[in-house]
């Protein structure tokens, strides 16, 4: 904020942006599966985001921060839109464990991130310290280039695409589509809350950058521990509905922390908020991959979901800069965020297996050539 002159709004735009394109690029999920295929496409998004940090070594000013977060959020966007899909295709009896698993590394990679943003600034400044989220994207794109092969999902989309993707299967005419979205968006709000605005809020209460960045760390660590356990457990918990009231509970309890005594209770709120949110996270995509059988089909309907709840989700930091501008605090913005939380528990309770055959039957209905 002192070197690019940006307010807290600023930098809440600049968290904004990426996750916005992401919900955007979610929404184009069938374009994006027939021009480039799930393997490809996911290889490419990693790639841009490769470009987009390495720009941020010369692009440092505040339009630069702003171009650079778009196109990673462009290449974000891609990976998220096609990677469900990819998951429920090649492994079907397990999806559920490989979504925890696939959600535990981008909890864990914000982990590093959170524990090293401080020293690397300090040492190299902090657009040396942005960049430098070119090298482990690279490695990512190699990885991922040996580990998809053979491409056995790619085969098998291409080879339904004369029947599902021919089907005019819609989602927006259902009320549970958009209690999803709505559900995935808030839980994602809160998320994206605690990753943008946790370490100023300590640093405002007289915490040292390094002290807020640690805490930050250690509440994405647990995020990822607890994710992790989700994707070793979750099969044993074919009724969503515990776990979910479970973690919401949770996060609920991190955020009265923060609200009454956020210095002394740091650590329990630090341990609340990763659990709960370590398993809402991944738990929300899971559920919203349970509505729907067919892979194709549930890649584009968890696209729809994650497409508008990341929009949803992206005005959160925004708000709270917004708030934190207004207030010169950020109680405000925990406080509309419990709200959500127990709004979340309200919608969690509806979630019964029953009601995902009745959500299937709708979807079958419309599984008809058009003409």
């Amino acid at each position: 904020m002192d070197a690019t002159h940006m307010g807290s709004t600023g930098i809440g735009f600049v968290t904004m942006l990426p996750v916005f394109l992401m919900g955007v690029g979610a929404m184009s999920v069938r374009p994006l599966r027939r021009a480039l295929g799930e393997k490809r496409g996911i290889g490419l998004g990693t790639l841009a985001i490769a470009v987009s940090c390495a720009a941020r070594f010369w692009l440092n000013d505040s339009l630069g921060l702003l171009v650079t977060a778009a196109a990673a959020g462009i290449g974000i966007a891609i990976v998220q839109a096609l990677a469900p899909g990819f998951i429920k295709r090649n492994f079907p009896g397990n999806t559920g464990g490989a979504i925890g698993l696939y959600s535990t590394g981008i909890v864990s990679g914000a982990a590093l991130a959170a524990a090293s943003a401080a020293g690397l600034a300090d040492r190299f400044g902090w657009a040396v310290a942005l960049a430098s989220w070119t090298g482990p994207a690279l490695v990512a794109s190699v990885i991922w280039l040996v580990a998809s092969r053979p491409a056995a999902g790619d085969k098998r989309a291409r080879a339904s695409q004369g029947t599902v993707a021919t089907k005019t299967i819609t989602f927006w005419s259902s009320p549970r589509s958009w209690s999803l979205l709505v559900f995935f968006g808030i839980g994602t709000g809160a998320f994206m809350l605690v990753m943008a605005w946790l370490p100023p809020f300590y640093v405002a209460l007289g915490q040292s950058s390094e002290t807020a960045g640690y805490l930050l760390a250690g509440l994405t660590f647990i995020e990822a521990l607890t994710a992790l356990a989700l994707a070793a457990f979750i099969r044993h918990f074919p009724d969503r509905r515990g776990p979910l009231v479970t973690c919401l509970v949770l996060v609920l309890a991190g955020l009265a922390c923060l609200l009454t005594t956020p210095v002394s209770l740091a650590v329990p709120a630090i341990i609340l908020l990763g659990t709960g949110i370590g398993i809402l996270f991944p738990l929300s995509i899971i559920v919203a991959v349970d509505h729907v059988n067919e892979p194709t089909a549930a890649g584009d309907f968890t696209a729809f979901v994650q497409g508008g709840g990341y929009i949803l989700a992206s005005f959160v930091p925004l708000i709270a800069g917004a708030l934190r501008d207004a207030f010169a605090d950020l109680a405000q913005a925990w406080l509309l965020m419990a709200i959500g939380i127990i709004g979340l528990i309200v919608l969690a309770l509806r979630y019964s297996p029953d009601s995902y055959l009745a959500f299937r039957r709708s979807l079958a209905r419309q599984e008809t050539p058009p003409g």
